[in-house]
């Protein structure tokens, strides 16, 4: 009878460090291709709110607003003028993107933070989140400035434009953001289609936000902070107003004259879009409803103008 030979030890080697070679050969292929489809799968997110801000237009003839708040309301508060019934832009899409079962658990009359929405106010919606985002978990805790929990909320990654400055920085606070507020979205706008008239494929209405800092879709709760996740890993951002859980400037600010932050810009404040991407840059929603990749190293005047809706700013093609 003939023995069986089998590897000897060397030829195991050798088959070994084959396939090692090969499965190094094959990852980065295999992760490119994962962030592929979760690039994919982001883009789409934003068209399908895309579609959900041109049909609550349809419906009621203006863009939601960045959120709602009563700032006449006595309990509002005195550094912001942040009050009920703060629903955001998100919320306010839920019956456009398919979330009427969601909706149809809110009472609107009654604030996003009342024990009555918070179930709903916590609800798990892919359409707000990016795959890619290292904070996935659905939930978003709100915070005030001495780090007390205010709520948790259904967190999203997408955030709204307002424009070039920041309305909520101002002190005393401003009571109404439309003549300091150059973009589309913010606390409570009326914007209509016709108001964009710096061209609509021009005009950023949304983008990505992750990494940096939590955000959610629900809306604004007086007195809360969004800070930075990690502040040793993005030493440059600070915890800022409320309003920043669901909106976003590019800048110049009236603060910061001559600084633009475009997506994912190294200086990494918690009022700009930030993308998880290995490529720097992030996605944004455009007006007319197309989705773009806009690169870190856009023109920053490229950028803050494609921010404004009506200033009147030339648009150069954007690669």
């Amino acid at each position: 009878m003939k023995r069986a030979r089998g590897f000897t030890l060397v030829e195991l080697l050798v088959v070994i460090a084959i396939i090692g070679m090969l499965v190094g050969l094959l990852l980065p292929a295999v992760q490119s291709a994962r962030e592929a489809a979760r690039r994919t799968q982001s883009q789409n997110n934003l068209k399908q709110l895309g579609l959900g801000l041109l049909n609550y237009e349809s419906a009621l003839r203006r863009l939601p607003p960045g959120y709602v708040s009563n700032v006449n309301d006595p309990l509002a508060d005195p550094t912001t003028l942040d009050a009920a019934p703060g629903w955001g832009w998100g919320a306010l899409l839920l019956p456009y993107i398919e979330q009427q079962t969601v909706a149809g658990q809110i009472d609107w009359s009654l604030s996003l933070w009342h024990a009555k929405n918070l179930p709903a106010g916590q609800a798990h919606i892919a359409t707000f989140l990016n795959p890619a985002a290292p904070n996935y978990a659905s939930l978003t805790d709100v915070k005030d400035d001495t780090g007390r929990l205010l709520a948790r909320l259904g967190k999203s990654h997408y955030v709204a434009n307002a424009g070039q400055d920041e309305p909520w920085g101002y002190q005393p606070p401003l009571a109404h953001w439309q003549a300091v507020a150059s973009g589309p979205f913010y606390r409570n706008s009326r914007t209509r289609l016709a108001d964009v008239t710096d061209g609509l494929s021009h005009t950023v209405f949304l983008g990505e936000h992750t990494t940096i800092s939590d955000k959610t879709w629900v809306g604004v709760i007086p007195g809360s902070q969004s800070c930075p996740l990690d502040p040793q890993r993005f030493p440059f951002t600070q915890c800022d107003a409320g309003a920043t859980f669901v909106l976003c400037h590019s800048g110049p600010a009236a603060d910061e004259p001559g600084i633009v932050h475009p997506p994912s810009f190294p200086t990494c404040h918690v009022c700009q879009m930030y993308a998880p991407w290995s490529a720097g840059g992030g996605h944004v929603l455009l007006g007319d409803g197309s989705v773009r990749f806009i690169a870190t190293e856009v023109n920053l005047d490229t950028w803050a103008a494609m921010c404004s809706i009506q200033l009147g700013e030339v648009v150069q093609h954007v690669e």
